[in-house]
């Protein structure tokens, strides 16, 4: 546990990629059980059922005074680092390891936890405790992705990132075919494409000064980029799943696909809420995410079909090797096989120019695309965010000026500062909050930000503080939409925080009645 805490320790004091690669190359330069554990950690492929921020709390509550806790986690903004630190020291240290750690806490009845995990607690060091902590309540915030340690592995022992890819979504714990192959000791895992999720390509933002300079029309097709969530269909005879662009299984989630389609293809598309394969907005489709399972009377009133973009695999055969063009095909006739799928195609988009294509990308007249997505049309299926082949050319955002309301510590290395905000605008004399937003400023704005907060709190509400409605944010989103569920009665696409408008009174900043006009909202 210690090496493993270390390791964690040094990967967030490591800004450089490659010093983080090296890292874990030494940390993974021998495989055994307890880099079988660091590895599902490392890939957030571990839980616990029941020790969570709140069974946490408890446990301290137990051992520390409630409000020294309470002003200490309201100071440090991060709950792993306030426990380490506060918990009452002791001479019961002990050695142990990571694999017999996690086995010990996994085996433990709910009604066991408060004492056994307080003795767990009192025989580790603080930096021991963070990262046990880390590790209970998911989320590490270390600056390392999956495809990072899957960097590290694959140049640790000499394999190529795409061969690690290629498995990497059928492999199990504890990893015993992947360390074997990896140390030499026997063949590469064989995964059968039904039980995998393949790696989806991505698209690079389309840089327009510097990529339409090497880029000729001729050998791209376009299509529009719809406002759904990525997901990847597997059909079979033999079984059907649904997954999200992260390889999550969320089919028990849309059984309204999983009960309608039929063949056997590995389909990569765009999940969309709509009726007779008309596309809603992206609102509509939160209302059927992050659900471990819909109502009848869900799935009637927001039905869901996927808009097909590629196709991996057709009647078993791997055709990811084949063009784009080539691959379309088998995708047209897979489709016309399968019309009573839950299926449409997403359209080709006929253009000459890239002045004639960036008509359809600034179209106002379907918001329900985001714009428009470039594809080279030799491009093989390549797992990851390959440069040259993918582009993504989005619609220039909206922008309204909204007040500062509300603001919250951050999470990781901004867990000091007050770095999530939430902003509004007038509805008549009122205030109403119309969006959050966590990202777009500067280093230097958050400093300026974060001063203000302090100095100009009105009231506290346990890590939220309400502020003098003082501040003008500019704020930046994809796109708006009526919504029942937010006391302004509308929601925003990707908020984010475009600068701060020093200049500009909290007067000054528009109605709601103003916002819903300007954007068509009426």
């Amino acid at each position: 546990m210690k090496k493993f805490s270390s390791l964690l320790h040094c990967l967030i004091l490591t800004p450089s990629r490659n010093s983080k690669i090296n890292l874990l190359k030494d940390y993974f330069s021998n495989l055994d059980i307890n880099k079988a554990y660091a590895l599902s950690i490392l890939s957030d492929k571990l839980s616990f059922q029941f020790i969570k921020a709140s069974k946490l709390r408890e446990i301290v509550y137990n051992n520390v005074d409630k409000n020294l806790f309470d002003f200490s986690y309201d100071y440090v903004g991060d709950l792993a680092e306030t426990i380490s630190l506060i918990w009452p020291k002791n001479n019961k240290s002990k050695n142990h390891k990571i694999s017999s750690l996690i086995e010990n806490i996994q085996t433990l009845k709910k009604n066991q936890i408060n004492a056994e995990f307080s003795k767990i607690l009192d025989q580790l060091s603080s930096s021991e405790r963070w990262a046990l902590i880390k590790i209970c309540t998911g989320g590490l915030r270390i600056g390392v992705s999956e495809r990072l340690v899957k960097t590290a592995i694959a140049q640790q022992y000499n394999k190529s990132l795409i061969e690690i890819e290629e498995i990497w979504h059928g492999l199990k714990f504890p990893y015993s075919n992947l360390f074997k192959w990896l140390k030499g000791e026997a063949n590469k895992p064989k995964i059968n494409f039904k039980d995998l999720f393949h790696p989806m390509m991505l698209a690079n933002p389309l840089d327009e000064e510097k990529d339409f300079l090497n880029l000729y029309p001729k050998d791209f097709q376009a299509e529009f980029k719809w406002d759904g969530i990525r997901v990847q269909l597997m059909i079979s005879s033999s079984s059907i799943a649904l997954y999200s662009r992260n390889g999550e299984d969320i089919s028990r989630t849309f059984p309204d696909i999983i009960e309608n389609v039929k063949g056997e293809a590995v389909i990569d598309g765009e999940l969309l809420v709509g009726k007779k394969f008309n596309p809603s907005t992206f609102n509509d489709l939160q209302k059927r995410l992050n659900r471990k399972k819909a109502s009848v009377e869900l799935i009637q009133k927001y039905p869901v079909f996927i808009r097909a973009y590629d196709i991996l695999f057709y009647k078993g055969k791997d055709i990811r090797k084949l063009k784009l063009i080539d691959r379309r095909k088998y995708l047209e006739k897979f489709h016309s096989e399968h019309e009573k799928n839950k299926i449409d195609l997403s359209p080709i988009i006929k253009f000459s120019s890239w002045k004639e294509l960036e008509k359809y990308k600034t179209s106002s007249i379907d918001e329900l695309n985001e714009g428009v997505m470039i594809k080279h049309k030799n491009s093989e299926y390549l797992p990851g965010r390959k440069k040259g082949f993918w582009f993504k050319w989005k619609k220039n955002p909206k922008y309204v000026d909204a007040i500062l309301m509300y603001a919250q510590r951050g999470h990781g290395k901004r867990s000091s500062y007050y770095s999530d905000y939430t902003f509004g605008i007038w509805r008549q004399k009122e205030l109403v909050p119309i969006g959050k937003a966590y990202s777009g400023y500067t280093d230097k704005e958050l400093l300026e930000l974060d001063k203000f907060i302090r100095n100009n709190t009105v009231k506290k509400f346990g890590p939220v503080r309400e502020i003098k409605k003082e501040i003008v944010l500019e704020v930046a989103f994809d796109n708006v939409f009526l919504s029942k569920r937010h006391k302004s009665g509308v929601a925003m696409r990707f908020p984010r925080i475009h600068r701060i408008r020093w200049d500009k009174l909290a007067k000054e900043v528009i109605t709601l009645k103003e916002f819903k006009k300007e954007f068509k909202l009426q």
